[in-house]
């Protein structure tokens, strides 16, 4: 603390003390009921019964890892699961890996900012925010004597492999000091700093990248290390305003993060069901400010007691002027009156623990890098782990950079349109579904007035939930509600399910019924169907069973000739089909969050393992992908069977593991993995093979995972999947319907929406019954499977690691202008 000096002295002693800190800083829910045939009403009847809803690399390090093969990492941006998996994989191909701290200045600096990295050394850092190793600017890097000092520094570690985490910048940076290091090895070999041997050996210099950014703001990828974790504080944020704002009838105008890019600001309003939204890549229309009050106040008499304005920071309007947070408050206050707050979020979207999905993009990025730099030779040029859908590609980093560079310049000079266009792949609501992505500000306005005079059809839809609850479900209702009435169709609910469709337990659902939906759990219990005119939306593995059996019931009931379309949701992720489900990454962030608690609990304690049981039925999707961002040792499931003697060697390597600094086991288990070895059998074994050498404890986690507000993820999976399939039903309505009736029997017409890799695809079920397990409720390959390896690599097993799936080199893909269809925004 300062001590009481005089004023003169006081600021000296401060800086004193400021700067000894930092030198010693350390790694830490019918209007009337439709007469049914009464075949058709028997069949339901059958359904629901049915249903029970009725009480009647083999290791590469031979050829590869060899010594000469030294990797860096440098300034990982918020995601240390990244830094993890270099090091570790790294480690595991026989590879030398040095950490660099303090960014480039760190490699510019030398010394002891350049230090070996080891398998112990990155323990623990998974749910640690930040980056351990720091970060820091560098003006002496932009220069060529500085980057001369850096080469220097490299060459005498013998370093030739550069894993660089960062932004356009940063890789920018990292790609130039590439292209000149023939030069830099030339002149220090002529100052007589290195000999030729150093030069010779060191002739080579290969640079993979991996975009570290909160803002999303990289062309090439999908979603860059730590925007979803960003997203989780702004959700946080939002979630707790909106309650005070219910309560004293508030206006709030909160600000988030994006000087040049508006993602945060457009994936939080859409997640949280926001009024407006301000971004840069698309400023409102002139005379904005009258749609907006005019929006504000509308809401308010419709019922709403709230507002939720949310204001990129670097907004601007049209002139390119700014809109800032305070501008938008007054121009409330003035015009309507509302008690309105402004709430600037600032850093806190940078810190705090890292969710799940990042910590899984992190392990999944980290490991292609180390293959990238493995597999690089003189021609490769930089590249840039990616990012898309579900897969991992690499692409040139220097053409990631230019088109990035290109939104920028696009946004100068005020072609708005364009740097939409050229956002590409990392705005896929901008790609697939232009009114609902271009900017909300603008999808609001035209859903307000398609709630006021909606235009409309001769179509009814109806929505049904079908299965067991899943986060993010609500959201996806109310996506679809909202498009179904801006593409003037009649929606109606179907409440508790095929029961309450066999009892008629229908009614229509309006615009203003799904208010708020997008951040409650799961106890509405709606999805989507069609019926007479209308559509089908089911959830779970139990929806996928009944819509093959609605399909199967064409030939005999006519009534069910009708589009139908499913939604893949279940927290279990084992619906064929789909890589992902609607409320899997809540049910994952649940379980991470958990599990690094329970780890937290041993801190003051050695030598103790966790057995963790998890749910999922007979698919180890949880278990395998919790334990993957959890950092578990060892994951139990039951695609893969074991044996006692599989359970002896996991014991075996948590007591290799006590003799290390590393002095904590984390053991997950599928629920249904093997009927004899049970939690209870596997937590009695462990702990009477480990008497002496550790201690265990059992913690069954239970529904707390089917539990909670949707994660940011599953609210606009949900939104976006939702108004997919809508816009399907309505193209397909359309197509099937002649002689004033929807006859629709073709397989092409019963179909469900998943992420298959790269995209969202159409499938018909009827092509998906022979992918599916229906015994045990799995799909038959499941592509996460893969990640097994993975998973026992950053454990320290030693296996095989297939990289049959890695990514390619690819070449940027640039989005070509479509030809909006009007009636297909929202």
């Amino acid at each position: 603390m300062l001590t009481n000096t005089p004023h003169t002295s006081w600021k000296s002693e401060f800086l004193t003390k400021l700067t000894k800190c930092h030198s010693s800083f350390q790694l830490q829910n019918l209007e009337t009921t439709r007469a049914l045939n009464p075949k058709v009403l028997s069949f339901i009847l059958s359904l629901c019964t049915s249903l029970g809803y009725m009480d009647t690399v083999s290791n590469t390090s031979g050829q590869a890892g060899e010594c000469f093969l030294r990797t860096l990492l440098f300034r990982p941006s918020g995601m240390n699961g990244a830094v993890r998996a270099v090091v570790r994989m790294g480690i595991y191909v026989g590879a030398k890996v040095y950490f660099i701290h303090e960014g480039y200045q760190g490699m510019v600096d030398g010394g002891d900012n350049i230090k070996e990295a080891t398998w112990e050394s990155v323990s623990s850092m998974l749910q640690v925010g930040g980056t351990v190793i720091g970060s820091a600017r560098c003006k002496e890097f932009r220069n060529h004597e500085g980057r001369l000092k850096a080469a220097h520094n490299l060459v005498q570690r013998g370093i030739t492999n550069l894993c660089v985490i960062g932004g356009d910048g940063s890789l920018t940076g990292a790609n130039l000091f590439r292209e000149e290091w023939s030069g830099l090895l030339d002149e220090l070999l002529q100052q007589g700093l290195i000999d030729e041997e150093a030069s010779r050996r060191n002739s080579e210099l290969h640079i993979v990248g991996m975009v570290g950014s909160i803002d999303n703001d990289f062309c090439g990828t999908d979603m860059t290390i730590g925007t979803d974790s960003a997203l989780h504080r702004i959700i946080e944020v939002v979630d707790a305003i909106m309650t005070t704002a219910q309560s004293h009838q508030r206006t709030f105008v909160l600000e988030v993060m994006g000087r040049h890019c508006g993602y945060l600001a457009l994936v939080s309003a859409l997640a949280c069901g926001a009024d407006w939204v301000f971004i840069p890549e698309m400023p409102p229309e002139d005379g904005w400010e009258d749609s907006m009050c005019q929006k504000l106040s509308e809401s308010r008499s419709r019922g709403s007691r709230l507002n939720i304005i949310i204001v990129a920071e670097g907004a601007i309007d049209r002139q390119g002027q700014p809109i800032t947070s305070d501008f938008v408050k007054d121009l409330v206050v003035r015009c309507l009156g509302f008690d309105t707050r402004v709430t600037i979020l600032g850093h806190v979207q940078r810190g705090g623990t890292p969710s799940a999905f990042d910590r899984i993009l992190a392990s999944r990025m980290g490991v292609e890098a180390v293959l990238a730099l493995l597999e690089a030779s003189t021609n490769t040029p930089a590249c840039v782990v990616s990012l898309v859908g579900n897969q991992a590609v690499r692409l040139p980093l220097m053409e990631c950079v230019q088109m990035t560079q290109e939104v920028q310049k696009a946004m100068d000079e005020k072609k708005f349109e364009e740097a939409v266009r050229l956002r590409g792949s990392i705005w896929p609501y901008c790609t697939e579904l232009p009114g609902l992505a271009l900017c909300v500000c603008v999808c609001v306005c035209v859903c307000v007035t398609a709630a006021l005079c909606p235009p409309q059809s001769s179509f009814n839809v109806a929505v049904l939930n079908v299965g067991a609850p899943a986060a993010g479900m609500n959201a996806a209702v109310r996506s679809a509600v909202r498009v179904g009435i801006t593409e003037g169709h009649k929606m109606f609910a179907v409440s508790d399910g095929f029961e309450g469709f066999y009892k008629g337990q229908i009614k229509e659902i309006k615009w203003g019924d799904v208010g708020g939906w997008t951040g409650q759990g799961e106890k509405v219990s709606f999805v989507m169907i069609v019926f007479g005119l209308t559509i089908y939306y089911g959830h779970h593995h139990q929806a996928f069973e009944s819509l093959l059996q609605l399909y199967e019931a064409r030939a005999d009931y006519e009534e069910f000739c009708i589009p139908v379309c499913m939604l893949p949701a279940t927290i279990s992720n084992n619906v064929p089909g789909t890589d992902l489900s609607i409320g899997a990454d809540t049910s994952l962030n649940a379980i991470v969050e958990t599990c690094d608690r329970i780890k937290q609990s041993a801190s003051g304690t050695k030598r103790r393992v966790f057995i963790i049981e998890t749910m999922g039925g007979y698919c180890g999707y949880l278990a395998t992908v919790g334990g993957l961002a959890a950092g578990a040792d060892t994951v139990y499931i039951y695609e893969e069977p074991f044996d006692i003697r599989d359970l002896q060697a996991n014991v075996e390597h948590l007591t290799q593991k006590m003799k290390t600094s590393i002095q904590r086991g984390l053991v997950l288990r599928n629920e249904n993995c093997n009927e004899n070895f049970t939690t209870d059998f596997v937590y009695q074994l462990y702990t009477e093979e480990g008497r002496g050498v550790f201690d265990c404890r059992k913690n069954i986690l239970g529904h707390m995972q089917q539990g909670g507000a949707p994660s940011p993820f599953d609210r606009n999976f949900s939104t976006k999947i939702s108004a997919k399939a809508m816009q399907w039903i309505t193209r397909t309505l359309k197509d099937s319907f002649k002689g004033g009736r929807v006859f629709a029997n073709s397989e092409d017409t019963a179909c469900l929406l998943g992420m298959r890799r790269r995209a969202l695809v159409f499938q018909p079920v009827s092509q998906l019954r022979d992918e599916t397990d229906f015994v045990h409720r799995i799909p038959k390959e499941q592509w996460w499977l893969k990640l097994r390896p993975l998973m026992k690599i950053l454990a320290k097993y030693k296996t095989s690691y297939d990289v049959s799936d890695s990514g390619q080199l690819e070449h940027v893909t640039r989005v070509r202008p479509k030809e909006s269809n009007t009636s297909a925004t929202i």
